[in-house]
């Protein structure tokens, strides 16, 4: 994953992600055209696909619902690095496909507009504009499946397609 940061601060709820008045539909599309409006009326027409979000702690906090992570995955953001997520959305945006990762050193490091360079798999955040590299827990292997098939979803329909078990 590479693209450019857009930094948020502390505390960013699923309200300011997606919200309220929008959760009328479950259009990815749609939700995507007002991802973080509250926060910057302007993120969905700036942002480019592959761009990343960092935040501070607490990313994802308030309710449970899985439109912010849908909302952020559909407006092209390739993954979210944060001080700390809120425990539900941390789980939903697994179970969504969209990669996150906590590293309190990559969320002080990166400023807006920094080229970042994600290696997932290799726990690896490269801060290119600034020359810096961050080590953060690479995902279990079960995880890249996951993140790799766009969920949990399709990585269940591929494991009872072809009949695993484990």
């Amino acid at each position: 994953m590479k693209g450019f940061a857009w930094k948020f601060g502390s505390n960013v709820d699923t309200d300011v992600i997606i919200p309220a008045r929008y959760l009328n539909t479950t259009d990815p599309a749609e939700l995507a055209r007002h991802c973080m409006e509250d926060a910057d009326p302007a993120f969905a027409q700036k942002i480019r696909r592959g761009d990343m979000i960092v935040a501070e702690e607490n990313f994802g906090c308030g309710s449970s619902r899985e439109h912010a992570p849908i909302a952020i995955k559909a407006a092209g953001v390739s993954c979210v690095i944060a001080r700390s997520f809120a425990r539900i959305f941390y789980r939903n945006a697994v179970n969504i496909g969209l990669p996150i990762f906590e590293s309190p050193a990559a969320a002080a490091g990166i400023r807006a507009g920094d080229e970042v360079e994600v290696d997932g798999a290799g726990g690896l955040i490269r801060n290119i504009t600034r020359g810096e590299t961050y080590q953060v827990a690479p995902f279990p292997e079960f995880m890249q499946q996951i993140m790799a098939r766009g969920g949990l979803i399709e990585y269940v329909r591929e494991r009872v397609r072809s009949g695993e078990r484990r």
